[in-house]
């Protein structure tokens, strides 16, 4: 469909940046001396004791231009299904426990992305440096070994510290090309095979997978410009690698009574029946005893209702938190308690901490669980404090996001008041709750008055852009005076 298939619209909107938003949020890359002086000379507090696992040939797949690399995996298929090599930088080796650095970086809680640069949670010297998996070179990391029966279902999972090194740096829309074309890289040959098992698996669990693409903004000469990013094959692969290792791990942390996880609520019953009005508005069907993840993963990916239906599903995958549990002083009430019903399973993040806190804190108990070893003290002792921070900081950096995104529509928009938009209606009205409609030329999400009808294409009218509020709104039917 035309919104989803114009995915690069320049924005001719000179002229500003995006400091006032770092201001706003009080973001800051500077980091005081003492923390980057530990940053500087970080090194391995682990060296004696790791596995020399040079020999794994791992690639590392991240957005063109990213620096700080967390992740780097090699796939191999045996005779009884996959091993996934899964390394992760080995953060927690290279902060000192209690030290300036630790602290700054409990006070930040994770890496902040603007269009025009990110402010880091740790200093770049360490996170795009000495502690990410740059190609060619030898580094410390988590190194998480998983064995998958012939269906893609874990059979065997264990987490050590090693030595790696990454022997190319990919990109997604690289390895999509080479995927296309049938020329994988050797590392990753098995990845199509194993993102098909593991979206099998995904939908046996029951997990819900919502693909919206997202809406971004990015540099564009003196000017700015959005793009919409639908969600290649390959993407939603190599997440999938991530949510089984997160998986494997939440799973050693819960059996050990210690850790942190990331939860979600079951879908209450009134966003399930408001989902299948949508569903039965849109014309789409529903079979009876389907779950919503079984209808969503059926959807056509190029037609309106889909965009629409996808939205209204976020309702499903509301009160995500962070859960710490240590059976001495704070059990887990439930099973129930530490599901995350958006994947079907209880899940941990860990597989991203030079970008996201908690995720160091995660690695070490794994690790420390795995070798028979008790829980370090300084990573004990903090796990009652992170659901806390990583809250704040997720809830500031969604709202960072969107303030960029809406400053860039707002600007590009200034000038065209009253002029007719072509439109995808995302969401129609419901209550106190305003419409929101998608137009395509140029890319813009936007509140929307009236009752367009959800799914449809429609004509909007442009009532306000406003950059000092960083507002955008939108009329149906678009009647101009």
């Amino acid at each position: 469909m035309e919104q989803l298939t114009v995915l690069l619209t320049r924005l001719r909107a000179p002229g500003f940046d995006f400091e006032a938003i770092r201001s706003e949020f009080a973001l800051t890359e500077a980091f005081d001396p003492d923390v980057m002086r530990e940053a500087v000379e970080a090194r391995d507090l682990h060296a004696d004791s790791r596995i020399d696992r040079t020999d794994i040939p791992f690639v590392t797949i991240d957005p063109l231009g990213s620096k700080d690399l967390d992740q780097a995996v090699h796939i191999e298929k045996t005779s009884n299904g996959l091993v996934v090599h899964y390394a992760i930088a080995d953060v927690g080796a290279l902060v000192t426990p209690g030290g300036a650095l630790d602290a700054e970086t409990r006070r930040r809680g994770q890496t902040f992305y603007l269009p025009d640069g990110s402010v880091p949670l740790h200093p770049r010297e360490l996170s795009e440096g000495s502690g990410s998996l740059l190609e060619g070179q030898t580094r410390c990391a988590a190194l998480w070994t998983i064995e998958l029966d012939d269906v893609g279902e874990a059979a065997a999972w264990t987490v050590t510290r090693a030595l790696v090194r990454s022997t190319a740096r990919l990109d997604y829309a690289a390895v999509q090309a080479d995927v296309d074309a049938g020329t994988p890289h050797p590392s990753i040959a098995a990845l199509a095979e194993f993102g098909a098992q593991r979206a099998a698996a995904a939908r046996r669990r029951g997990a819900v997978d919502i693909t919206l693409p997202e809406q971004e903004v990015v540099p564009d000469g003196q000017g700015w410009r959005t793009v919409l990013q639908p969600r290649t094959a390959v993407d939603g692969w190599n997440a999938e690698v991530s949510l089984l290792t997160g998986m494997c791990a939440a799973r050693i942390m819960l059996d050990a009574g210690i850790g942190i996880v990331r939860t979600l609520p079951p879908a209450s019953s009134e966003s399930v029946d408001t989902l299948k009005k949508t569903a039965a508005a849109l014309e789409i069907d529903w079979p009876a005893g389907a779950s919503a993840g079984a209808v969503l993963a059926g959807l056509p990916t190029d037609e309106p209702s889909t965009l629409a239906m996808m939205t209204q599903a976020t309702g499903l995958l509301r009160g995500a938190d962070y859960l710490a549990f240590d059976r001495t002083t704070n059990p887990v009430d439930s099973d129930a308690s530490v599901e995350h019903s958006g994947i079907g399973a209880p899940y941990a993040h860990v597989t991203a901490p030079l970008r996201r806190l908690s995720d160091r804190f995660a690695t070490e108990v794994c690790l420390a669980v795995v070798a028979g070893a008790s829980v370090p003290d300084w990573a004990a002792q903090a796990l009652p404090e992170l659901p806390a921070t990583m809250r704040g900081s997720d809830s500031a950096a969604s709202k960072v996001d969107r303030a960029c995104i809406d400053l860039t529509e707002a600007h590009v928009l200034k000038d065209r008041v009253g002029e007719q938009f072509s439109a995808v209606v995302l969401r129609g009205a419901e209550g106190k709750r305003d419409a929101e409609v998608l137009v395509s030329q140029p890319i813009v999400l936007g509140k929307c008055d009236g009752e367009p009808p959800a799914g449809e294409s429609v004509k909007v009218r442009l009532t306000r852009a406003d950059t000092d509020s960083r507002t955008v709104r939108f009329d149906y039917p678009a009647v101009t005076a």
